[in-house]
């Protein structure tokens, strides 16, 4: 995660008059991780982030925003086309060195556009539990392969693979290959609404109480 980003998480969570000892209570993580992950000693893992930006009623999108950026509820004012370069995505790191790379230019309030690669050997997960958030998730596979646990059913994507789902149902994504899985992800808010509320993930991810401890 980019310093800006952990100021942004250190900030909500100050706004929102939770201490680290509560607030690392409410996530199920340690309060030295907490800290560690505010002062950029140690990335989250994927769920990790999940619980912390529910608890804290925030959005991915306002995590990766650039300075200077704004994101809020309501219509959109966005020109007819955006271009956004490799160099200018904003990205989020992950513990297990899962990489989030946003393809818009900026937070948009009615989908999570982004460009995954999970290294292999990595998941969405540091124990393996399963995660869960609100929206609507599309995938499509472009490059390695990449196993997504759903529920009770496993499923295993190739190149050119493609799945959808309703992102309340506990899933794991796991790379179990030795090369790099890729591909392009797309969270949609579920309910016709826009804005921050509608996109915010449930509270907690399933594995929540057991994961990330130092």
């Amino acid at each position: 995660m980019e310093p800006e980003a952990r100021a942004r998480l250190r900030t909500a969570r100050t706004e929102a008059k939770l201490s680290v000892r509560e607030l690392s209570r409410r996530v199920g993580i340690s309060p030295s991780m907490l800290s560690q992950i505010e002062n950029g000693h140690c990335e989250p893992s994927v769920a990790t982030l999940y619980a912390l930006v529910s608890e804290l009623s925030i959005s991915f999108d306002q995590l990766l925003a650039r300075p200077g950026a704004e994101y809020g509820p309501g219509p959109l004012a966005t020109p007819a086309a955006s271009v956004v370069t490799p160099q200018e995505r904003a990205v989020l790191v992950m513990d297990s060195g899962v990489t989030w790379e946003r393809l818009t230019p900026s937070p948009d309030p009615l989908v999570d556009a982004l460009l995954v690669t999970y290294p292999p050997g990595s998941s969405s997960s540091t124990n393996g539990g399963l995660m869960r958030h609100h929206g609507r998730e599309y995938g499509f596979l472009m490059s390695g392969r990449l196993t997504v646990r759903l529920g009770f059913e496993t499923y295993s994507l190739e190149p050119g693979s493609s799945i959808s789902f309703d992102s309340a149902v506990p899933h794991l994504y796991v790379n179990e290959s030795d090369e790099p899985a890729s591909g392009l992800w797309h969270v949609v808010a579920v309910g016709g609404a826009s804005g921050t509320e509608s996109r915010t993930p449930a509270r907690r991810p399933a594995d929540a109480q057991q994961e990330d401890r130092p």
